[in-house]
C-alpha cells in the first residue's frame, strides 16, 4: 500500500489578524456604510483569527492588470513551492533525486511552463521525472492529488511520487465586485502551500498508508462553485447551494465508501475535512451525525489560517501527526463541479 512519508505545510510570511484585513478591504465598498456593515459581518463570522497573503497587505490596493497579478502568482507560486517540497523530503529523509513522481495543483492561478516545471531547475530534479500539472479542481485538488499519486504508485510500487498544492487566494481579489460571494470570499481565503511524499508499498515508511479511495461527481451542481474567468481574472462563484449538496448527497456517498471496505462512521477515529467554513464544516458534522469535536482539527486550521484552497487539507493532514496504531482516518474535500474525493488512511 502507498504510504505518506512527510508532510510540509507552509505559508507565506505575511500575517495579519482577520480585523486588520477586513479594514483594509473596507476601500472596496467606498462610504456605503451599509455594504461595509455586511463586510464586517461576514468577516467576524467566518470563524478565523489570522490569515496569511501572498503580498503586504498595503500592496493589494495598488495590483495591476490581470496579467501583472498573475506574474506575482508565479513568483510567489514557485518560491513557496520550493520551500514545501523542500521540507517535505527532508522530513522523509529522501532527496529531489528520489523523485519519480510530482503533481503540482492550484486554482488561483496558471503558469507555462507549469509551476513543476520550474521546480527541476531549482531543486535537482531528474530530467526524467513525470509531472501532472492540474487545474480546476479548486479546493477538492489537496484530497484528489493525493488519491491520483497514490493510483500512480500502485502501478509503480517502487517509486516516489509527490503532491504540491499552492494556493495564493488574495490574488483573485476582485476589487469592483460588490457582490455576496465575493464579500464572504475576501473573509474566507488564505494564501498557503503544502507538499506531501508518498512511497510506493516496496518501499519503507513509517507513515499512513492509504487504504481506498473514491471519487463522487454529482450532477447539477456545477453553478455552485467555481469560478467566472474574465479579463479582470477570476470572479468567485460562491452559493449556500454546498451545505444542500452536502446534506443530500454526502452521508450516502461516504458510507458507501466505507461499507466496501467493511467499516462505518464509528470506525473512523481521526476525521480529516476540508476546512471550507463554518457552514461546511455544520454541514458535514449534520449530515454524519457528528459532533463539532470531531473536525477539531478543520476547525483549528480554519481558525488559523482561513480556507487555503486545495491546500487546506493537507495542512489538516499535517496537523494530525502520528496517530494511535491502527487509527482509521478518512480525508475529505469538495470543489467545484460539485465533485468530492474520499482518502481513507490507516495508521501503522
Amino acid at each position: 500500500m502507498t504510504r505518506i512519508a512527510a508532510v510540509a505545510p507552509v505559508l507565506p510570511e505575511f500575517v495579519h489578524t482577520q480585523a486588520e484585513i477586513t479594514q483594509e478591504l473596507a476601500h472596496l465598498v467606498g462610504s456605503d456604510a451599509g455594504k461595509r456593515t455586511v463586510l464586517e459581518r461576514l468577516h467576524s463570522a467566518s470563524g478565523i483569527d489570522t490569515r496569511h497573503t501572498a503580498l503586504p497587505l498595503e500592496q493589494y490596493r495598488s495590483l495591476g492588470s490581470f496579467g501583472d497579478t498573475n506574474d506575482v502568482f508565479i513568483r510567489v507560486a514557485t518560491d513557496l513551492a520550493e520551500r514545501a517540497l523542500t521540507d517535505a523530503l527532508a522530513a522523509a529523509g529522501l532527496t529531489a533525486l528520489d523523485v519519480d513522481f510530482i503533481m503540482f495543483t492550484s486554482v488561483t492561478g496558471m503558469s507555462a511552463p507549469s509551476i513543476d516545471a520550474l521546480l527541476i531547475p531549482r531543486l535537482g530534479l531528474r530530467p526524467d521525472v513525470k509531472r501532472l500539472p492540474s487545474f480546476g479542481l479548486g479546493c477538492v485538488a489537496g484530497a484528489s492529488g493525493l488519491a491520483r499519486v497514490h493510483d500512480y504508485l500502485v502501478g509503480h510500487p517502487n517509486e516516489v511520487g509527490v503532491l504540491v498544492s499552492v494556493e495564493l487566494c488574495s490574488l483573485t481579489l476582485q476589487r469592483a465586485d460588490h457582490t455576496m460571494a465575493n464579500f464572504v470570499a475576501t473573509g474566507l481565503f488564505g494564501d498557503g502551500a503544502a507538499a506531501v511524499v508518498l512511497v510506493g508499498d516496496d518501499r519503507e515508511s513509517e507513515g499512513p498508508r492509504i487504504v481506498d479511495t473514491r471519487s463522487a461527481f454529482f450532477p447539477g451542481t456545477g453553478d455552485i462553485l467555481g469560478w467566472n474567468i474574465t479579463a479582470n481574472g477570476f470572479e468567485i462563484i460562491l452559493t449556500t447551494g454546498i451545505a444542500e449538496v452536502i446534506a443530500t448527497s454526502f452521508p450516502e456517498a461516504i458510507r458507501s465508501f466505507l461499507s466496501d471496505n467493511d467499516l462505518t462512521i464509528a470506525d473512523i477515529g481521526c476525521w480529516l475535512a476540508h476546512p471550507g467554513g463554518p457552514r461546511v464544516l455544520d454541514a458535514f458534522g449534520s449530515a454524519l451525525g457528528l459532533q463539532r469535536d470531531a473536525f477539531e482539527l478543520s476547525w483549528a486550521s480554519l481558525a488559523r489560517v482561513g480556507n487555503l484552497s486545495s491546500s487546506s487539507v493537507l495542512h489538516v493532514l499535517g496537523d494530525a501527526g502520528a496517530q494511535p496504531r491502527g487509527t482509521k482516518g478518512l480525508l475529505f474535500a469538495l470543489g467545484p463541479g460539485i465533485g468530492a474525493e474520499f482518502v481513507l488512511l490507516e495508521w501503522p
